[in-house]
């Protein structure tokens, strides 16, 4: 369990060191803001839908290495899904993060998202994992408001 812990760790790391997709799309038909006030965590999603499909997605800001690699990794599943599958992944990570540390959870359809099973063991840290998800969904509805983990 140890090696895996490490392995989940040197993830997050790598991701929040060089994060993918950490960029502005300027012609993004779609984005919104997104803020932790807890942890300070301030990021903008960016991302074209194009017939219900996400053909680009990138983001921009700061936070803590849990935010920005949470950030990382959902842009990296987010290309070229469908709302749909968008909406199921979020219900299937928000699940994983939220759920009791002692349940047992399935983990092995988050495909790399499931790097973020540890947070659950602390609290505080799951707006910083699922702010850039209620950002993308922010985005993806499109009435400009701002993304809080409140």
């Amino acid at each position: 369990m140890d090696e895996l812990r490490e392995l989940y760790q040197a993830t997050i790391l790598d991701h929040n060191r060089k994060p993918r997709n950490f960029r502005v799309i300027e012609e993004a038909n779609h984005h919104a803001d997104g803020h932790n006030p807890i942890c300070g965590d301030k990021l903008v999603v960016f991302l074209n839908l194009t017939e219900g499909r996400v053909t680009d997605v990138a983001f921009q800001g700061t936070g803590c290495a849990i935010s920005v690699a949470s950030a990382s990794l959902m842009t990296d599943f987010a290309r070229g899904k469908t709302l749909p599958e968008i909406e199921a992944e979020f219900e299937r990570f928000h699940q994983m993060v939220t759920s009791s540390p002692n349940s047992q959870i399935d983990t092995s359809a988050l495909g790399k998202l499931a790097v973020f099973a540890g947070v659950r063991e602390f609290p505080m840290r799951v707006k910083c994992a699922t702010l850039a998800w209620h950002t993308l969904r922010a985005a993806l509805d499109a009435d400009g408001s701002v993304a809080h983990t409140e």
